[in-house]
């Protein structure tokens, strides 16, 4: 019978070790399979169109309030729903795109009026009352959609991106609740989701081209390491 050496036995174990957990490795790093990705069942597709045409909407108002607000609170509550809308609308497109989601042009009849309505207070002291007032009551509007879509989504690339949404926007409405203005808890910056691939662990955000090397360069120094311990070994055993 053939005998196989200490020293190769142990050898191959570790680098076979070594290549089990760069195998459990290699999932964690791969980007998640999108669910449904022909097209999202009804609650998600309703759920990205209307999120799409808020969005819109949101930004006319935002540009609006940055033109013809006569103090600067709201000035800059407009300004930061340029920016965070902008930022949701991008990545709404971009879901919507990959689910196979056709979405509207414009906003909504309803949302359509609302600007014109504000619009036409525009210049006067009206105005900046009557849009905080409107802000207030479309982000509650908001929130209770993407509530309805935590709870009620079948897609789950869908649900997540509400998710991610949702301290954004609860944010907004903080900044006009009660048709009050405030800034002072705006950051400078948002991350507001990422076309709802949700990382499930840390590995899942390290680079595949940092991770691969590692783990290869793990299981050379494994093994480099098992041959020195079995050489040792088998010069005890000569002696």
């Amino acid at each position: 019978m053939i005998r196989t050496p200490h020293w190769a036995a142990t050898a191959l174990t570790c680098l076979a070790l070594s290549g089990i957990a760069a195998g459990h490795a290699a999932p964690a790093l791969a980007s998640a399979p999108a669910d449904g990705a022909s097209t999202a069942l009804a609650t998600d597709a309703a759920f990205l169109r209307a999120s799409h045409q808020g969005n819109l909407t949101e930004i006319a108002a935002g540009k609006d309030a940055r033109k013809h607000a006569t103090t600067d609170c709201v000035k800059q509550v407009g300004e930061v729903l340029v920016r965070d809308h902008t930022k949701l609308d991008a990545d709404t497109r971009a879901l919507a795109d990959d689910q196979g989601v056709d979405l509207p042009m414009a906003p909504s009849k309803e949302q359509q009026q609302t600007l014109a309505d504000l619009r036409a207070k525009a210049g006067g002291p009206a105005y900046d009352a009557a849009w905080l007032k409107a802000q207030a009551a479309a982000h509650e509007k908001t929130l209770a959609r993407i509530d309805n879509q935590i709870a009620r989504g079948e897609n789950a690339r869908v649900t997540a991106a509400a998710k991610a949404a949702r301290p954004v926007v609860a944010m907004h409405l903080g900044m006009v609740r009660g048709g009050t203005c405030h800034t002072a808890s705006a950051p400078h910056t948002i991350h507001a989701g990422n076309g709802g691939h949700v990382s499930t662990s840390l590995a899942a955000e390290v680079p595949v081209a940092v991770a691969v090397p590692v783990v290869a360069v793990g299981g050379v120094l494994v093994a480099g390491g098992a041959f020195w311990a079995a050489s040792r070994m088998r010069r005890n055993d000569n002696r």
